[in-house]
């Protein structure tokens, strides 16, 4: 897994909160007891699941030591765990009235698995709800793995690199429906007003980049790699009449209601 630091994270924690908060804006349970938010970070999502909860007891479970003494900081009265998402699905943990993600479940592997363990989770009533990125084909990613595989980096990379991944919206539908008695789907292209194409770089060095910059032994090579991805993320977000750049980022949305 990649190592995660709160403060490049939330850089952008208004962009990064906005899908989170369309998702709980579309969860329809009016008062659940327990909630889980899985792969919480710093501590950004749990403080929506917080505002439109107030009375619910609610845990953040995320594998980052980093992220959770952040969270522990900016939320106390919640409940913190160090953990990992996939172990956390295959124990027997107590059932939530909500389990929550938000942009966490794409580093998990075996989704098919996963899910269903997740949904194991859910209490009568509630609900599983989840939001991933949707974009691993968009330019910016494709042009980490082109810079990765060019003549000189895939040296460095002998071993490949663990990214992220997601399905397609049916996928997760097939594999929960018999889990569940209704299931809401949805996907929607944020379209992010960045000052510049460097923005992007800083975006993506909080997450995406994480697993490739890992990967590099030296920050010699770390610069080097993020410098020249920067240059090329320039030739495809051209800068607009203000000189300003427009991002989109595609996220897909799931929210499962346990039978």
């Amino acid at each position: 897994m990649p190592t995660w630091d709160p403060n490049q994270y939330l850089q952008f924690a208004d962009e990064r909160t906005l899908p989170c908060r369309d998702l709980v804006r579309r969860i329809n349970l009016n008062s659940p007891a327990s909630i889980i938010d899985l792969g919480c970070g710093p501590g950004n999502s749990t403080a929506v699941i917080s505002e439109r909860w107030p009375n619910a007891k609610i845990t953040g479970l995320d594998s980052s030591s980093e992220m959770i003494t952040a969270a522990r900081r900016s939320q106390p009265k919640n409940n913190w765990i160090i953990g990992d998402i996939t172990a956390w699905a295959q124990s027997d943990e107590q059932t939530f009235d909500l389990v929550f993600s938000n942009a966490a479940m794409q580093w998990v592997n075996d989704h098919s698995t996963a899910f269903v363990g997740l949904m194991r989770h859910v209490a009568p009533g509630g609900a599983l709800a989840v939001q991933m990125p949707g974009n691993y084909d968009a330019p910016a990613h494709l042009l980490m793995r082109e810079l990765a595989m060019s003549p000189g980096w895939k040296d460095r990379f002998p071993k490949g690199v663990r990214e992220w991944h997601v399905h397609d919206l049916q996928f997760y539908y097939d594999i929960l429906a018999g889990h569940a008695r209704c299931i809401d789907l949805w996907a929607t292209e944020y379209i992010h007003n960045m000052p510049e194409a460097g923005a992007i770089v800083e975006w993506y060095r909080g997450t995406g980049l994480r697993p490739f910059l890992d990967s590099l032994s030296t920050d010699t090579d770390r610069d080097r790699f993020t410098n020249e991805y920067g240059a090329r993320l320039r030739t495809v977000y051209p800068q607009q009449s203000d000189g300003r750049v427009l991002f989109p980022f595609r996220r897909l949305f799931i929210v499962a209601y346990r039978k």
